[in-house]
């Protein structure tokens, strides 16, 4: 069973459509993974309208979606996803840092109401299932027991979920948002993506910008270097871009990345990988 991962959006905190983010891209968060026969999509920024046309041409009939958390840069490419319209549809929303705070339904209901967005979630007609978790859980959703996804914890304000996903042997990790401590690894994320073939990670800031937005809730390429060189991890894939970094800047970083470690490299817009 093949393990794959297409990714529709790597931007941080707002899209940019621009022509200096043109290499890099600009969609906010949005990762389609293929294990095997089940599809899985983690996140629902504005990368997740550019994946939804692909999936109106080449359909799918169900599949799961898996929240990382609910800030705006990863729900509100949500009510342009067009299979969410078609009735034949059927899929399930997945979320492990709301279950006691109102649960992940609602936040999607209260996006697409007025004052905020004219039509509603009722409009539309796929079969939409919600389903809240603890972080830290391992999800019982696989259709093969050669594929597992499990969970952890990130340090992001009102929480956040980490997620690894295994199938046939290979693994996929997809950290963000999370926020590391100096001079601290975290346990949490060390203990979800030890021996991973692929993760990518938040790297939204240098060093030189965290030190000015501790409490934000994001972490460095740096500390991704530490984590998976620790963890014993193949690749590390650089994610969460900061919208003020252009494609020069991220040119930049990929190669000083590459210069601290050979499995680092930053993450584009329509990168397509088969894990290995």
């Amino acid at each position: 069973m093949e393990l794959r991962v297409k990714v529709w959006g790597c931007r941080g905190s707002i899209a940019t459509p621009s022509p200096l983010h043109v290499k890099y891209g600009g969609n906010t968060t949005c990762v389609e993974v293929d294990a095997g026969n089940q599809k899985f999509i983690l996140d629902c920024g504005t990368g997740i309208r550019n994946l939804g046309q692909h999936l109106m041409e080449n359909p799918v009939d169900h599949f799961d979606i898996l929240l990382t958390h609910t800030h705006w840069d990863h729900i509100n490419g949500f009510p342009f996803f067009a299979p969410a319209f078609v009735s034949s549809n059927k899929f399930n929303i997945h979320a492990g840092h709301l279950k006691d705070n109102g649960g992940i339904q609602k936040v999607f209901e209260t996006q697409m109401e007025n004052p905020l967005f004219p039509v509603p979630l009722q409009a539309m007609q796929a079969r939409i299932d919600f389903h809240d978790f603890y972080s830290g859980e391992i999800l019982e959703i696989a259709k093969s027991k050669s594929i597992r996804v499990i969970t952890a914890g990130l340090n992001h304000p009102s929480g956040a979920t980490g997620y690894r996903i295994e199938c046939g042997g290979k693994s996929f990790c997809l950290i963000t948002d999370t926020e590391h401590i100096e001079g601290k690894l975290d346990e949490n994320i060390l203990g979800l993506i030890e021996g991973a073939d692929l993760v990518l990670y938040d790297s939204t800031y240098t060093q030189e910008e965290f030190k000015t937005r501790i409490g934000w809730g994001h972490s460095t390429w740096n500390e991704g270097v530490k984590l998976c060189r620790t963890a014993g991890v193949k690749r590390l894939g650089i994610f969460h871009h900061d919208p003020d970094h252009d494609d020069v800047f991220m040119d930049n970083l990929a190669r000083d990345a590459a210069q601290e470690w050979d499995g680092a490299f930053v993450i584009e817009e329509n990168m397509d990988f088969l894990v290995q």
